[in-house]
C-alpha cells in the first residue's frame, strides 16, 4: 500500500498484513530503493495497490522505483475504484495470499475481484465531483443548501438525489458493506447509508476511518462513503480458483486473465490465414 490509511484492519487470524510504502515522494529514492528490493527478497513478489487518487508525484516515485529495479517482479496496481474501495480490495487481496495461488494468480485476482466490489458515497455537494458523470442540472442543484446526492461510481455508475424512494441499484449477491464517514457528514448522510445497506439485504455493516484520499477523489469533505463487498475467505477463494488459468508467454508466470499484471504482456494475437489458404478452403 501507498498510504497507512488504506491498509484495513485483519478481516480474520489469516489476513496477511499490510505492508505501507510510506512517503514515497518525500523519502530519499534510495531508501525507498532499497526498502522495495528488501521486500522482493523477502517475498519473491510484491503487489503494490495504488489509488489513483495518489498524487503524481506518489506515482511517478512507484514506477521509477520498478523501472531501476528492472525487476518483472513488481506488480503496480491502480484500479479505478474511489479510496474505501481499493483499501477493501487490498485487504481481499491480503486474505487471498495465505492461500495456495501463485503470485500471478493473485495479482490478476485484483482485476477479477474489482467486478464484485459496489464502492459510492452520499455527498453533500457534486460541484467538484469530476470521476463520475453528473450533469449541469445536478451541478446546479449541488449549491442549494441541504441538498443530498447519493453516487454509485463503480461498478456501473449511478446518481440520484437524496430524497423519499430513492435508491441505488445494488449488488445480486450477498456483501457486507463499509461504511467510512466524513469528519463534516450530517446525520442524514448517515442514515440514508444505513436505509441503502437495507434495500441491498447486506450481511452485516461495519465501519472504518475516512481514508485521506477521499475528499481528493470524491471533491468534498462533507461525505460518507461506503462499499458492498465479498469477505468471506472461502467464497473469495472459489471464485477466483473457477476463473480458467494461463501461462504468461513472456515471463512463465501463471496468470488468469489476458494480460500479466506483473510484465503486462498480453497474449500474442492470432494472425490471420494467408490469402492462399482462404482459396483453397473457399467452394468450387
Amino acid at each position: 500500500m501507498t498510504s497507512a490509511d488504506l491498509a484495513l484492519p485483519a478481516q480474520d487470524e489469516r489476513t496477511m498484513p499490510a505492508v505501507v510504502l510510506r512517503d514515497l515522494d518525500k523519502r530519499p529514492l534510495e531508501h525507498a530503493l532499497a526498502e522495495l528490493h528488501a521486500l522482493v527478497e523477502q517475498h519473491g513478489h510484491v503487489i503494490v495497490v495504488c489509488s489513483q487518487a495518489a498524487s503524481a508525484a506518489v506515482t511517478r516515485r512507484l514506477y521509477t522505483l520498478r523501472a531501476l529495479m528492472e525487476s518483472d517482479r513488481i506488480a503496480v496496481f491502480r484500479p479505478d475504484l474511489p479510496p474505501l474501495g481499493i483499501a477493501v480490495l487490498a485487504r481481499q487481496l491480503r486474505q487471498l495470499a495465505s492461500c495456495d495461488l501463485g503470485p500471478g494468480v493473485l495479482a490478476s485476482a485484483g482485476r477479477l475481484l474489482t467486478h464484485y466490489i459496489h464502492a459510492g458515497a452520499v455527498l453533500g455537494s457534486v460541484a467538484r465531483l469530476d470521476r463520475v458523470p453528473v450533469g449541469l442540472t445536478a451541478h446546479a442543484k449541488s449549491w442549494v443548501p441541504g441538498s443530498q446526492f447519493a453516487v454509485l461510481a463503480h461498478p456501473e455508475p449511478q446518481f440520484v438525489r437524496v430524497g423519499p424512494g430513492a435508491t441505488l441499484t445494488g449488488p445480486r449477491f450477498g456483501t457486507w458493506m463499509l461504511v467510512a464517514k466524513g469528519p463534516s457528514q450530517t446525520q442524514a448522510q448517515a442514515d440514508w447509508v444505513g436505509t441503502l445497506s437495507k434495500a441491498w439485504n447486506v450481511l452485516g455493516l461495519r465501519e472504518a476511518p475516512l481514508p485521506a484520499e477521499s475528499p481528493r477523489w470524491w471533491g468534498t469533505g462533507r461525505m460518507v462513503e461506503f462499499c458492498g463487498h465479498l469477505a468471506d475467505l472461502s467464497v473469495l477463494y472459489q471464485l477466483v480458483t473457477s476463473v480458467r488459468r494461463g501461462n504468461c508467454h513472456w515471463c512463465g508466470i501463471d496468470v488468469i486473465g489476458d494480460r500479466c499484471v506483473f510484465c503486462s504482456a498480453a497474449p500474442p494475437g492470432h494472425e490471420p490465414p494467408a490469402p492462399r489458404a482462404l482459396e483453397q478452403r473457399a467452394p468450387a
